[in-house]
């Protein structure tokens, strides 16, 4: 009988917003480790096999289907869960949008059954964050002690064999940044003030991501790139797959807001991917027509925000059918991120491309209304 993979969360007895992977999916999960024979490499929940079913979707041999997280080629995949296989860390690299922070989760989920061991990049990241901290109430009044260190995520994964998440690596200063190397090369990380070590155990190793538009900020030294096996990810390669990738997270996201699901929607999903896809790339669909490309990524995840502000629109404010003037504003906002240069560029594929489509004359008139 097939197992049921119906996603739940509960947290303090209230439903989750946006529960955690291990959370949502922990139907999906059960299921594959209930059927999974293969052999895990220690402390693993599934085996490899098995958390690349988990990323890319498939059906069990008992007709249990699991969805999948990630659409995109399966050698990405079986690279990046290899890699946490061996004693390297996995670093996810590409420009923004192309889910590498929902791969992370998701690889974590699947391969640890927690994805919360988790320090956020940012320019204000401090040591303590990937290394420890201090109570400093109990520093005071007893000195310094294990009682009175507060374990970083990355500590808690070491001790626990586990896998720790670092979000938008190059973000972090370049000094906070080497504080990975020790970790990374010699599985310890040191606590000069005790005399002592944390030495990481057999399943620890570590996920960070970077994209592509933050190279400059804070680059990775050589000695850290080192310690890491990079795995691009790319965008999607055609429209059909994008337009997928949306439909699919919109549909999730629709269903944690009690929106009302949109069938009639597709065709304003594929518009919208096609507009993105286009600006994107400078060009149009045909080849035809060289554009110009405006500032902003203009991502997958971009366009799946768009598309759900949209439907957010038709259900609280239309009739519940996904329409051109539902997601023109969201594309507006979305292209024009510059007021001065990427207006321009709007305005002028609005008129030479958009216009000239029959078939997008609602879209065009839509689109022209909230540009004006």
């Amino acid at each position: 009988m097939p197992v049921s993979v119906e996603p739940t969360s509960q947290t303090d007895g209230a439903e989750a917003l946006r529960p955690h992977a291990e959370d949502a999916f922990a139907g999906e999960l059960a299921a594959l480790a209930a059927q999974d024979d293969r052999p895990r490499p220690a402390r693993w929940k599934l085996s490899p096999w098995a958390v690349a079913t988990y990323l890319l979707g498939g059906t069990l041999p008992d007709g249990t289907l699991i969805t999948p997280k990630y659409v995109g080629p399966r050698r990405i995949v079986e690279v990046a869960v290899t890699t946490l296989a061996t004693d390297r860390a996995l670093l996810l690299l590409g420009v923004p949008g192309t889910a590498k922070t929902w791969v992370s989760e998701h690889l974590a989920a699947a391969v640890s059954g927690d994805s919360t061991l988790l320090v956020q990049g940012t320019a204000g990241t401090p040591e303590e964050a990937i290394r420890y901290g201090w109570n400093y109430a109990r520093l005071l009044a007893h000195g310094p002690s294990r009682d009175a260190l507060v374990p970083s995520p990355v500590m808690r994964a070491m001790s626990d064999g586990m896998t720790a998440r670092v979000e938008e690596l190059t973000r972090i200063p370049a000094d906070v940044q080497d504080t990975l190397i020790t970790i990374l090369s010699e599985k310890t990380l040191p606590i000069p003030e005790l005399g002592q070590e944390v030495q990481a155990v057999r399943g620890f190793n570590l996920i960070a991501t970077a994209n592509d538009r933050d190279r400059g900020v804070n680059d990775l030294s050589s000695a850290l790139r080192r310690r890491f096996n990079t795995v691009v990810l790319p965008l999607p390669e055609s429209p059909d797959a994008e337009v997928d990738i949306v439909s699919r997270r919109v549909d999730q996201i629709g269903r944690s807001l009690d929106l009302p699901a949109a069938p009639e929607g597709l065709d304003e999903i594929r518009r919208v991917v096609t507009v993105f896809r286009e600006l994107r790339d400078g060009v149009t669909a045909d080849g035809r027509t060289k554009l110009k490309s405006p500032s902003g990524t203009l991502s997958t995840a971009e366009a799946i925000s768009v598309v759900t502000n949209g439907l957010a629109l038709a259900a609280h404010f239309g009739d519940g059918v996904l329409r051109p003037s539902d997601v023109a504003a969201g594309i507006l906002g979305a292209v024009v991120r510059d007021p001065a240069a990427d207006r321009v560029i709007w305005q002028e594929y609005l008129e030479t491309v958009v216009r000239e489509r029959d078939d997008w004359k609602d879209f065009y008139r839509a689109c022209r209304e909230v540009s004006v």
